[in-house]
């Protein structure tokens, strides 16, 4: 598939209904991706792009005698997935971390004071 950042720069310039949805759809499945997964921004690619039919709200339209005319006002189901290498830690940040978490664990003792 295409990586992230082409199909972005597709979708933005796409003059079609849909790009605006699936641009959404897309920089929060990247979103997600980098944050929940801890995923490569560089290295994401969309694995699968599946749309399928939702529910439709049943909306009408009024006319002469009391009738009215339907109109369906569709909806849809928008799933993508995405596929990357996973964000290496540098050294530098692991030992950053370990300096904070004891940094903070000095801080926590109160030695039976509310303080």
């Amino acid at each position: 598939g295409l990586t992230v950042t082409e199909a972005e720069k597709i979708l933005a310039y796409l003059n079609k209904r849909g790009s605006r949805f699936l641009l959404l759809v897309l920089k929060q499945a990247k979103a997600n991706a980098i944050k929940n997964f801890d995923l490569q921004e560089k290295s994401l690619k969309i694995k699968s792009l599946v749309v399928t039919k939702g529910p439709s709200y049943k909306r009408g339209r009024p006319i002469s005698r009391g009738q009215w005319h339907p109109i369906l006002k569709r909806t849809s189901h928008v799933t993508m997935i995405l596929s990357g290498e996973e964000r290496k830690e540098k050294e530098e940040d692991k030992d950053n971390k370990e300096k904070k978490e004891i940094k903070e664990r000095k801080e926590k003792k109160n030695h039976g004071t509310k303080s």
